[in-house]
């Protein structure tokens, strides 16, 4: 156990630390990846001699995903990033019977591979977006889209992609807009 438990926490290490952190600034979900994966793993390898183990695991991504909308949004990437996490955790609990150390350490590494090629070598762009109550109303209006980007990306700073006007208040002349943009402006040869 102690050694696949090792394996567990050093795919873990590389995933969350290595990968998710120097492609997000979001630190809160640290924590909570370390827990998930330790957690996981524990239930899985306790839980091994029940006999369940492809249903069990399927049945946990499963749980994970209506938890997924019973709870605060949480973007996608994030949400991705916990699936791995999963699934890397649940590999190598219940590896023990048909993985020998060579095997998982294999495993361990095509995945963290696999996510480090997503993330680096196809430099995809990762799109963010802000929440914005905007009081200039006279701009909303199709006819002045481009004054209204132009005000936006003057206001906030950044080079919009796109906008979605959510919610128009008339009472009090204010409108709920969201707005998208590239981060760190890294671009990608495959997105447009």
């Amino acid at each position: 156990m102690a050694i696949r438990f090792g394996f567990n926490l050093i795919a873990t290490f590389f995933v969350v630390v290595m990968l998710y952190a120097q492609n997000s600034k979001r630190k809160e979900f640290y924590f909570s990846y370390f827990a998930i994966s330790i957690a996981v793993f524990m239930l899985c390898f306790l839980l091994e001699s029940v006999k369940l183990e492809l249903g069990f695991a399927l049945g946990l991504f499963a749980i994970f995903g209506i938890i997924r909308y019973r709870t605060d949004a949480i973007p996608i990437k994030e949400m991705t990033y916990l699936f791995v996490i999963i699934a890397v955790s649940v590999v190598n609990a219940l590896s023990k019977d048909f993985l020998g150390y060579l095997e998982l350490t294999f495993v361990n590494i095509l995945l963290v591979g696999a996510l480090w090629i997503l993330e680096q070598v196809l430099l995809l762009r990762q799109e963010d977006s802000l929440l914005i109550i905007y009081d200039n109303i006279e701009n909303i209006s199709p006819a002045r889209e481009a004054e209204l980007l132009a005000d936006l990306e003057k206001r906030t700073g950044r080079k919009i992609r796109r906008y979605q006007i959510d919610k128009v208040d008339l009472l009090r002349d204010v409108a709920r807009i969201t707005i998208y943009f590239y981060v760190n402006g890294r671009k990608s040869r495959f997105a447009r």
